[in-house]
């Protein structure tokens, strides 16, 4: 007797389960379908740069003069200035390290996420001389009340190759893309989004 009704008791439970995991498969079907809602939303102000690394140009000579930052309506921006052609870079996801030495600049790097600046120029000049005035380890740039921006460190300049880590709120989008001028000088200008989606 007692194993029968234990036996009408496991059966019992056995159909309990089996609602409850039809049902949650039922939600998690709506719920993937809501989240693919969400996830198939409205780009935020219609940017859809992704997050992958992004690389372009080749190495230059004409020495990095200056970095500075702006912030836009959709996006944090960085901009580098070379006095003279220079369209060579590589900007992804990840660890940056100090050029020369191979220090990694997370622990001395604000923010969230972080983005490794390779620039294919140098910090110097013929004579070697740096053209910036930051030491490897500066913060380069107040970034007080930007959405998005949090720190621009200076990794250095070594072999003809200069980099920065640059501190974000999160891994958000970004793209990256060179302008002329001023004058005869060029820019490498990275732009980091403040949201993904509306």
């Amino acid at each position: 007797m007692r194993s029968r009704s234990a036996l009408t008791a496991l059966t019992a439970l056995a159909v309990v389960l089996a609602g409850l995991v039809a049902g949650a498969g039922n939600s998690s079907a709506a719920g993937s379908s809501s989240a693919a809602g969400t996830m198939t939303g409205s780009p935020y102000c219609g940017i859809t740069w992704g997050s992958a690394e992004k690389s372009a140009g080749a190495l230059s000579s004409a020495p990095l003069v200056d970095v500075r930052t702006g912030r836009q309506d959709c996006y944090d921006r960085v901009v580098f200035e070379f006095a003279g052609p220079v369209d060579g870079y590589s900007v992804g996801y990840g660890e940056t390290w100090t050029e020369g030495e191979g220090l990694a600049l997370s622990p001395y790097t604000a923010g969230g996420a972080l983005l490794r600046v390779s620039l294919r120029a140098p910090a110097y000049d013929d004579a070697h001389q740096g053209t910036v005035p930051y030491a490897v380890g500066a913060h380069v740039a107040n970034l007080l009340r930007y959405p998005t921006l949090r720190d621009v460190v200076f990794g250095g300049s070594f072999e003809g190759y200069s980099t920065f880590a640059v501190g974000v709120r999160a891994r958000l989008p970004f793209r990256t893309f060179v302008l002329a001028g001023p004058g005869t000088h060029s820019r490498i200008v990275l732009d980091v989004a403040h949201q993904w989606q509306e």
